[in-house]
């Protein structure tokens, strides 16, 4: 009986270092996603800076050397691809991340979840036994 006794402790202790285990995870998750979102952005802000700088020089060199209108113009289309592709790849790897650690947010707390209810189910089931232990009746009934 008080091996019994013990176990309904233990796997209700297990419960309560589950959830405070799995609150734990959830802010250091956040925090990951907020440092990686700033990170991101940092880096974006950077690659476009440069690509600013590379596109003025990329003009003023073609302006300087060529004079010629045409080379201008082809030269200021390919610019404004670039750095519109610049910015597409940008978003959409911003977006791939945080999409990322949000899934892996979810999963993590979906886990538990389940984790946290089996552990309930298991203790609600060693309540019942130890109820028809307490009461005389044979534990078999219940299997």
């Amino acid at each position: 009986m008080v091996v019994v006794m013990v176990v309904v402790v233990v796997v209700a202790a297990a419960e309560v270092v589950v959830v405070v285990v799995v609150v734990v995870v959830v802010k250091v998750l956040v925090v990951v996603v907020v440092v990686v979102v700033v990170v991101v952005v940092v880096v974006a802000v950077v690659v476009k800076v440069l690509v600013v700088v590379v596109v003025v020089v990329v003009v003023v060199v073609v302006v300087v050397v060529v004079v010629e209108v045409e080379v201008v113009v082809v030269v200021v289309v390919v610019v404004v691809v670039v750095v519109v592709v610049v910015e597409v790849v940008v978003v959409v790897v911003v977006v791939v991340v945080v999409v990322v650690v949000v899934v892996a947010i979810v999963v993590v707390v979906v886990v538990v979840v389940v984790v946290v209810a089996l552990l309930a189910l298991l203790l609600l089931l060693l309540l019942m036994l130890i109820k028809q232990l307490i009461s005389g009746n044979p534990v078999w009934l219940y299997f």
